[in-house]
């Protein structure tokens, strides 16, 4: 058996796709997934350093990782409507927001990456912190705004906080196109074929969990423990969809011209390496 180290957050997106390759309920062949649960951004930094085999990252993160790693087909995050919210605890404009601390949830996520294409100026007084910790720092006073991904879009306003700008509203008028946000990575070292079984297994996976989501509902809980039903289902619901299954010509088109834009910007570097594996 082939022993392959997985990382993945523990958002219930994630542990929705990835039940069936951990859990071996579909045909893993000769390969055994050994999960690594954490945050997107230190899933991003583990990525930079080469540690895991596959692993899903930003794709801010695969705009420094493209010739180390392949973005694999399935198991992303894409869509309309999903994009990161800019909060803040009173009404106020982006401009206003300049010269203003704004919590990120890492320098590597695609959210502080639409942030920087957005106004350049707002990562001055960026300050790092865990998705989860964002709400509350805004709440307190602690930042004057956040920036806010995962489960936190459902429930900013429990905590009495208004929202100033969806990112992901503007870039779909800015650029027609979907939002972009994650993807699932596979080490270049493997090779394309093995790269190419993988991403099968994992689209595999993702069929299964739709086809059984009563039995995924306890591994999905057990890492989602502050996380109330409604809104895990709402979470799913957002976050997985027609292109985790295989990202398309659409979600092609959409990844392109979000790298086309860090380059452009001066964020990451241009490269001329392959996004995918070859088949």
């Amino acid at each position: 058996m082939k022993a392959l180290s997985l990382g993945y957050s523990p958002c219930p997106n994630d542990t929705f796709i990835f039940y069936g390759l951990v859990h071996r309920t579909v045909d893993t062949e000769d390969i055994v997934f050994h999960e690594i649960l954490d945050d997107v951004e230190t899933l991003n930094r583990k990525a930079l350093d080469g540690a895991l085999d596959m692993t899903k990252v930003s794709y801010h993160a695969l705009g420094h990782l493209r010739d180390r790693y392949y973005l694999l087909r399935s198991g992303g995050a894409l869509g309309k409507g999903c994009g990161p919210l800019v909060i803040a605890r009173e009404e106020c404009t982006m401009k206003q927001l300049r010269g203003r601390k704004i919590a990120i949830p890492g320098l590597l996520t695609t959210a502080f990456l639409l942030l920087q294409i957005f106004d350049p100026s707002l990562k001055d007084h960026a300050v790092p912190m865990p998705f989860d910790r964002i709400i509350g720092s805004v709440a307190s006073g602690a930042v004057d705004a956040g920036l806010i991904i995962h489960e936190s879009r459902f429930t900013y306003q429990r905590a009495g906080l208004r929202k100033v700008l969806d990112l992901g509203e503007w870039w779909e008028e800015e650029t027609g196109l979907l939002i972009p946000l994650g993807g699932i990575l596979a080490r270049k070292d493997l090779g394309g074929t093995l790269a190419n079984r993988i991403d099968c297994m994992l689209k595999k996976s993702i069929e299964y969990a739709f086809s059984h989501k009563d039995e995924t509902r306890s591994y999905i809980r057990k890492h989602a423990q502050e996380i109330e039903d409604g809104v895990i289902e709402q979470h799913i619901g957002l976050y997985v969809n027609d292109y985790s299954l295989d990202i398309g010509d659409k979600g092609e088109e959409a990844v392109e011209e979000l790298l086309r834009r860090a380059v452009a910007s001066g964020i990451i570097k241009k490269s001329s390496a392959p996004l995918f594996p070859p088949l």
